[in-house]
């Protein structure tokens, strides 16, 4: 019997793995006449012949093509499975993906199983919410992050996260507009426009179109903003994803004095914003002028350990208006009613303990032991000689290794030391010659993995 084909795969009748697993063809008999006094034949397939796969006749969205290779979190998970195949017994550590570690405290679990258990009553259920959040909720988020700021519970959105928020935002702005990053930065402010179909193609290790705001030790990880030209939708994070660094007071001011030149408006991304231990600025509104000019998102993910229950908030103020006068929050409203049908109940009961004096002083407490780990491994990094950056207002560490590929560091690393990282050039073109070291982890894991990495670069 022929082998079925699945209609989706394209398959040659004389492929090897074709005939791996038949010993006839529908073409053509002939008998082998060395063998034809034993009674047995010999399969002899006519010219190859291909069987077509179905396909629809709807196109690829083009933009699609245009990304480079995987998404990089992915990427390392590949090569970390990759690794662990070769070396089965390898007991690896993962300094590298921001994902946290730690069990989310008692304070807020239980808040978020007695709203679950609620659900199974009358009195305590629940179907739909409203899209931007619950109130008591969006009123905690503006009392507790944005007091005396002049932001209102109304402004608040909540979400299942900043990185969707990222993504519902480019919907929001569309097709026509040129966004400015940092480099290096959050990969998906870069991948979410070239989804939209904001970019050209990739030339040169970076997209047409977007506006690369280099961000180094010899500028002090904030950009000449003079070399900006022409940016509509300027993406901005602080503390930095990967490089650890938070911008001053004074350094925020140019920023927004310079959206309010251009008529640019800023995306600020304040998801690590309670590492900051110095007096930068937590949120972009402490900054005069910003409500004209500028949106900020953030994320209880790497406060409280919600990577898995997701739960974040996005701030549009009423002030900030479209070149027509047309209030932004108002379509971004829409595009959560049109996208989203709200963030999980019982996260955000679990969102609302979070807030509590019980609930800040327990996500403190995580941050601090996160920030202890951050000290192990810039102690050791500095200790074997090399440059190291972040760390202080960031769970991140930012490590140079200077003329080295940071894919090839990577694969040092995880090869002879079973440690994950991740390779600067992932966060743009000028993160190459860097590595980002994560400090979620247990603490046994970063102690054993600064043990390690001290043999290996000793």
């Amino acid at each position: 019997m022929l082998p079925t084909m699945n209609a989706s795969i394209s398959v040659s009748l004389n492929s090897p793995q074709f005939l791996a697993h038949t010993s006839f063809t529908s073409s053509k008999l002939k008998y082998d006449t060395s063998r034809r006094s034993l009674g047995i034949c010999k399969c002899v397939s006519s010219p190859p012949t291909e069987q077509t796969a179905y396909t629809t006749k709807v196109s690829r969205n083009a933009n699609m093509a245009k990304l480079q290779a995987g998404y990089l979190f992915p990427e390392i998970a590949r090569r970390r499975a990759a690794h662990l195949l070769k070396y089965p017994d390898a007991q690896v550590i993962s300094l590298g993906i921001g994902d946290t570690t730690e069990p989310i405290p008692d304070v807020i679990t239980n808040a978020m199983a007695e709203r679950a258990r609620a659900l199974s009553t009358v009195e305590g259920y629940s179907g739909y919410g409203a899209e931007q959040g619950e109130k008591k909720l969006r009123s905690a988020i503006a009392s507790t992050y944005y007091k005396d700021l002049g932001i209102d519970e109304s402004d608040i959105f909540v979400s299942d996260g900043a990185k969707c928020d990222i993504s519902r935002l480019q919907v929001l702005f569309g097709s026509n507009v040129k966004i400015a990053v940092q480099d290096p930065s959050y990969p998906a402010y870069v991948d979410s426009s070239v989804i939209m179909g904001q970019t050209g193609l990739y030339e040169n290790q970076r997209y047409t179109n977007i506006e690369y705001m280099r961000c180094d030790p010899q500028n002090g990880f904030f950009p000449d903003l003079s070399l900006i030209s022409n940016a509509d939708v300027i993406f901005f994070c602080s503390p930095n994803n990967p490089t650890g660094s938070a911008a001053t007071r004074e350094q925020l001011t140019q920023l927004v004095q310079y959206a309010k030149k251009t008529g640019s408006i800023i995306v600020y991304d304040s998801a690590y914003a309670m590492y900051i231990s110095d007096d930068c600025p937590r949120s972009i509104f402490e900054i005069d002028g910003a409500k004209e000019v500028a949106i900020e998102t953030s994320s209880f993910s790497k406060y409280a350990g919600f990577t898995g229950v997701r739960l974040g908030w996005t701030v549009v103020p009423k002030e900030l208006l479209f070149s027509d006068g047309f209030p932004v929050a108002k379509d971004f409203n829409r595009i959560v009613s049109t996208c989203f049908n709200g963030a999980s109940n019982v996260a955000q009961a679990g969102g609302l303990a979070c807030l509590s004096p019980e609930g800040l002083k327990a996500m403190q407490s995580t941050i601090n032991f996160y920030k202890e780990n951050t000290q192990i491994i810039m102690d050791t990094f500095t200790k074997l000689g090399f440059d190291v950056y972040g760390g202080k207002n960031a769970p991140y560490v930012w490590v140079h290794f200077p003329g080295r590929s940071s894919w090839d560091v990577f694969a040092e690393i995880l090869e002879k030391a079973n440690v994950v990282t991740t390779p600067g050039s992932g966060f743009g073109p000028g993160g190459e010659g860097f590595v980002r070291v994560s400090a979620f982890g247990h603490r046994e894991n970063v102690l054993e993995a600064s043990r390690r990495l001290s043999q290996l670069y000793k």
